[in-house]
């Protein structure tokens, strides 16, 4: 069974999506509330939002099948808190981004479920982000890993108020030489249209923390954009006005990490 799926690029730039999955197998998906079988906190449209851009570089992209309702990617497998202190929906989350449960009464995955996800799931994605990380740093000498997500302008449970439109995760510049987070804030600082935060509420999750070795030649960065800016958040369908121009600097930021 094919649990994600990997395009291999020729620069040293490995763009991973890892909530852009919606399946959900149907012994998960009997159990789960009617909204939550919606997947309503998918990362919606990212892989169209970056593929052509990959494309168009020359860069790999990894993306997997299923939701993030099955198993967050973003998140480590011990099932550790990313940001202590503050509400989050965890490993294999069982409460969605609205604070409602996701499961009917009583149909939560126990310990060995969760444990044959991560086996099923987590593991091959962090296997083959490991192996194309390798490749591309043999053929180069450096890689930039990209995290991209997306994720609903006004969350309450998560953040207050509206979110900014670009939201840059350098794990507070551990992630990240200063060299390259300088390119992308520069980006960000010559344009007027978005918004946008260095290590604000997301400062990038388990991917970008672990894999971000500045030190050895690999980098790694997440970009949280505020959906509003490329879709319709309430009907999750792509707004094709909007979307080209959040690609046009997206592009830009790519091209700096390919610089």
């Amino acid at each position: 069974m094919d649990t994600f799926t990997l395009t291999r690029g020729h620069v040293p730039l490995l763009i991973s999506l890892p909530h852009n999955g919606t399946h959900i197998p149907d012994d998960v998906s009997k159990r789960l509330h009617p909204r939550a079988r919606q997947v309503p906190d998918t990362d919606w449209h990212v892989a169209r939002l970056y593929e052509p851009l990959a494309q168009e570089l020359g860069a790999s992209v990894i993306k997997p099948i299923a939701s993030r309702y099955v198993v967050d990617l973003n998140r480590p497998a011990d099932g550790h808190a990313l940001y202590p202190g503050r509400r989050e929906t965890g490993l294999v989350p069982t409460i969605g981004f609205n604070g409602e449960p996701l499961y009917l009464e009583g149909q939560e995955p126990d310990a060995e479920e969760i444990g044959q996800r991560i086996t099923t799931w987590w593991q091959p994605y962090h296997q083959a982000l490991v192996a194309e990380i390798a490749r591309l740093k043999a053929q180069h000498g450096r890689v930039v890993l990209w995290d991209g997500h997306s994720i609903r302008s006004h969350v309450p449970m998560l953040f207050e108020g509206r979110l900014p439109d670009f939201n840059l995760g350098t794990a507070d510049g551990a992630s990240c030489g200063p060299d390259l987070q300088w390119s992308l804030t520069g980006v960000m600082e010559a344009q007027t249209r978005y918004d946008f935060v260095l290590n604000g509420r997301f400062k990038g999750g388990y991917i970008t923390r672990q894999y971000g070795r500045p030190a050895e030649g690999v980098e790694a960065v997440q970009l949280e954009l505020s959906q509003c800016q490329y879709m319709d958040e309430e009907r999750f369908t792509w707004d094709g006005s909007k979307a080209p121009i959040v690609q046009a600097t997206i592009l830009q930021l790519l091209r700096c990490c390919v610089a």
